[in-house]
């Protein structure tokens, strides 16, 4: 069978109740797009039963954070942030009664979540226990990351960390001297062709996991990725975004706020089974959407399944 005959194979026998949209690439065409229904949220905000479409905005949640790597790398193209050697306190000057003990952070650490930082989101996002909820309900989400006590040597471990992902757009907003999201849309959205939301909270774009797009268009930056950029990102920093540069587990490393499975794929991953996975040597991009959000079930991890099934 080949690739739509797996999936629809798999959609009719209930292998991914909860898929809501899967958009695969290959050689810069569409070969296969489905779309589901189903219950679904603006993060934790419930809004009901929706019918999915081309046209229907989706929570990305965690896949936010690569985009903003993207944006990040677009910004230094511009000089408007700091390289990732760079130190991290000193680009937070309101922050300075919190650079005590933390003067050797970079801004790579922040890139690749090995701030060393006390954080935990290994509980679920409705808990008041997990550090990225937590940092969102602070009045002052980058003082609440800043301010972590240090547990480990930082550049030495991953430890998922949306604090880090703040950090950054914080960066970006400031070195462009416009919203995190205005630059987005400048720089990327709007050139692409892209419409989108992003959740705010205080006002503030949530760098971490606020991004809603369209399936296809989770695939076009999954394009732009392969491609190298296209010249809205410079070509120099989507090598060195993927460049695999901490271990999460074998055969599973971290780049700049994207996973890599070396000699295999690239993905931008988000709860409940949001993706965007690049296979380049098979010039293959995939974009899933689904409401597995704060389980252990993946509907994605089924359709991906048989996706790759041919390599």
């Amino acid at each position: 069978m080949d690739i739509a005959e797996r999936v629809d194979a798999l959609l009719a026998a209930a292998g991914a109740p909860r898929l809501h949209g899967l958009v695969v690439v290959r050689d810069g065409r569409v070969e296969l797009e489905r779309y589901g229904a189903g219950e679904d949220f603006r993060l934790n905000e419930p809004l009901g039963h929706v019918t999915f479409g081309p046209d229907v905005v989706h929570d990305v949640r965690s896949v936010t954070k690569s985009v903003v790597a993207l944006l990040y790398g677009a910004a230094l193209g511009d000089g408007l942030v700091p390289a990732p050697g760079e130190p991290l306190l000193p680009a937070f000057p309101a922050y300075a009664d919190l650079a005590e003990g933390k003067k050797h952070l970079t801004v790579e650490h922040a890139l690749t979540m090995t701030l060393g930082l006390d954080w935990n989101e290994d509980v679920p996002y409705t808990s008041t226990a997990n550090s990225e909820l937590a940092m969102e309900e602070a009045p002052d989400r980058y003082r609440y990351v800043l301010e972590r006590p240090l547990v480990e040597e930082p550049g030495k471990r991953w430890r998922y960390c949306g604090g880090a992902a703040a950090l950054l757009g914080k960066l970006i907003a400031d070195g462009a001297g416009v919203p995190l999201e205005e630059f987005a849309r400048e720089r990327l959205f709007g050139p692409l062709g892209m419409p989108f939301e992003w959740t705010a909270n205080r006002g503030v774009a949530m760098a971490a996991a606020g991004l809603r797009l369209r399936p296809r268009d989770l695939a076009e930056l999954g394009s732009l990725v392969l491609d190298g950029g296209r010249g809205l990102v410079p070509r120099e920093w989507i090598a060195e975004m993927l460049r695999p540069r901490v271990r999460i587990a074998e055969g599973f490393e971290y780049g700049y706020q994207w996973y890599v499975n070396p000699g295999h794929w690239v993905a931008a991953m988000g709860n409940g089974g949001q993706r965007i996975l690049v296979a380049a040597e098979n010039r293959l991009v995939v974009a899933v959407t689904a409401g597995d959000y704060n389980t252990d079930q993946s509907s994605t991890d089924a359709v991906l399944g048989e996706v790759l099934a041919d390599g």
